[in-house]
């Protein structure tokens, strides 16, 4: 791993990935939300590693932790803190927004996307999302 700009085209990839896959949830499209990540695919939050082995749950699973209100949702920022020949390592701010177009919550993960078998797409993530039950509850204070 050198600097990020000798790596161009791994970063072009990587963020090909993240617009993709803010895109099929935004559509609730779980197919093209699967295509977005590699399985099994782990996501570390609260000290609990969740993993999906498939991505049979995966869509109802983000549905769940976004809550009934949910609307969309937008990258508040994609920002590369490493990059490679075959990953890259991406700073980024989670914005989700309620049917009505307020916003709901804004956190910052970390998400690592792979090249695995000549495929690029999210292998895991490591994110500061609070579950939709203590944002229902902020809501209401």
């Amino acid at each position: 791993m050198t600097s990020p700009q000798e790596f161009t085209e791994s970063i072009n990839a990587a963020m090909a990935v993240m617009k993709a896959h803010i895109d099929g949830l935004n559509a609730r499209d779980g197919d093209a939300v699967a295509k977005t990540l590699h399985f099994p695919h782990y996501r570390l939050t609260d000290g609990q590693l969740k993993v999906w082995q498939t991505s049979d749950s995966y869509l109802s699973d983000f549905r769940a932790r976004a809550g009934s209100n949910w609307g969309h949702s937008d990258w508040g920022r994609l920002e590369v803190i490493h990059a490679g020949a075959d990953k890259v390592h991406l700073d980024v701010e989670v914005k989700r927004f309620a049917a009505d177009g307020s916003l709901l919550v804004t956190f910052s993960s970390i998400w690592v996307i792979a090249k695995l078998n000549g495929v690029w797409a999210a292998q895991l993530r490591s994110s500061y999302a609070p579950d939709a039950q203590i944002i229902a509850e902020s809501k209401a204070e």
